[in-house]
């Protein structure tokens, strides 16, 4: 662990107004999933490719069972201002348990539900989970394993919620949504 402490500390090193209103901002764009869930809500209800959303949605639900109930739960790891409380936080401390970041699990889950559509914005959503992920570390909440770990989950399922959909558009290749598809 003294390595991930020596990351951490690292991030420390790096504050200043700037980088601290950075980090809480793509922190907050995260918090509770906001971002993902409106966004991912949006791909559903306004897009013309409603397995883009169906898949978002899924791969959403998907982390937050893996992570947020599942191995949050199993693991129970303390986080790293719990254990070093000396380091002032720009936000207040956490009260659930550190592995894996529920926050990076969660934009990657959103961003690789759109890559397995989209690869242009796709990457884009990527590149927005990894800061993300990186601001967890910088804000001194999660550990690099966690957000690591969290980054795997939010792959995973976003890579899973894209085959079942896939798979069953392919079974049911007319399905509709009656309340998200336009009506003649």
């Amino acid at each position: 662990m003294s390595w991930e402490f020596d990351i951490l500390y690292w991030f420390q090193d790096l504050h200043g107004p700037v980088m601290d209103k950075v980090a809480l901002g793509l922190t907050m764009l995260a918090e509770k999933g906001i971002f993902w869930i409106i966004l991912i809500l949006a791909i559903l209800f306004l897009g013309k490719d409603k397995k883009v959303g169906l898949t978002g949605w899924l791969a959403l639900c998907l982390s937050v069972l893996l992570c947020n109930i599942i191995l949050k739960n199993i693991v129970q790891r303390d986080r790293p201002c719990w254990i070093d409380p000396s380091v002032a936080l720009l936000v207040e401390v956490p009260d659930d348990y550190s592995f894996p970041s529920g926050h990076t699990s969660f934009s990657f889950a959103g961003a690789t539900a759109i890559f397995f559509y989209h690869k242009f914005w796709g990457f884009l959503a990527l590149l927005l989970a990894t800061l993300i992920g990186l601001s967890r570390l910088y804000l001194f909440v999660h550990f690099p394993t966690d957000v690591l770990v969290g980054a795997v989950c939010g792959i995973i399922s976003g890579l899973l919620a894209g085959m079942l959909v896939r798979d069953f558009y392919k079974a049911h290749p007319d399905f509709k949504i009656p309340v998200l598809e336009k009506r003649d």
